[in-house]
């Protein structure tokens, strides 16, 4: 009886903090976005601003997690934070990465409208024409997207949320899933091309992370990905 009431208990405190720490998480995610988006201080939301969104992002979620896993007593190896085999994740990761780069930029993007697609026109809007602002959005897309994201969303989302589960199996699965329609969502789709943009990387960065046990695969995958769109959405539709 004993056993049970502290097995309970223990998956109620993962659970809880689980729970506060997406929250705050996202809530970190998008401060920059609305301190920039308001002020407007050098520009807004373009430019060097960029980079200190992607640093806000890292340095603050990044320390979110260490509280969180440090409450947890688990730490960021626990979370896939592993570099075995980092070769063959680094290779895996990049192939896909090339190939959704491909897919995206010959084919699905020139056809969907180009330059007309809303998150192509948005993307033109963040860029101010210089190489430190366009270097400033790569970072974005690295640093805030393929590591943050990835350390939070894949990560922590996945290995925390299924321990509340008596099956770890299913638990695992069931927070894989879950994962993929929150991150989805966080990307605000509003048409059946934004969801098929959005869920077939994420299923497969998700993938890469189940079946590698460790983030760098995804990682690599997600952080190739976001840099080549922001390069080539440069060279071919900003004017």
């Amino acid at each position: 009886m004993t056993g049970n009431t502290t097995q309970n208990t223990s998956k109620t405190k993962t659970l809880t903090v689980f729970i506060i720490t997406i929250i705050l998480g996202y809530i970190l995610f998008i401060i920059p976005d609305i301190f920039f988006g308001i002020t407007k201080i050098g520009g807004g939301k373009i430019g060097i601003n960029l980079l200190y969104i992607a640093l806000f992002q890292l340095l603050s979620v990044t320390a979110l997690l260490y509280l969180s896993l440090k409450i947890l007593k688990k730490d960021f190896k626990y979370i896939g934070l592993r570099f075995e085999n980092l070769g063959k994740d680094i290779l895996s990761g990049a192939c896909f990465g090339v190939l959704w780069t491909i897919l995206q930029f010959v084919f699905i993007i020139p056809n969907t409208g180009g330059i007309n697609r809303p998150d192509i026109y948005d993307m033109s809007a963040m860029y101010d024409g210089s190489l430190a602002g366009t270097l400033s959005f790569v970072a974005l897309g690295v640093i805030g997207g393929g590591i943050t994201e990835e350390l939070f969303n894949r990560g922590y989302f996945i290995n925390i949320l299924k321990d509340v589960f008596k099956n770890p199996k299913t638990g695992l699965w069931i927070s894989a899933i879950l994962s993929i329609i929150l991150f989805a969502l966080g990307h605000l789709p509003v048409s059946v091309l934004d969801w098929f943009d959005i869920l077939v990387p994420t299923i497969m960065y998700t993938l890469l992370f189940l079946f590698t046990k460790r983030l760098t695969a995804s990682i690599v995958a997600h952080g190739i990905y976001n840099m080549s769109a922001i390069i080539l959405t440069y060279y071919m539709y900003f004017k």
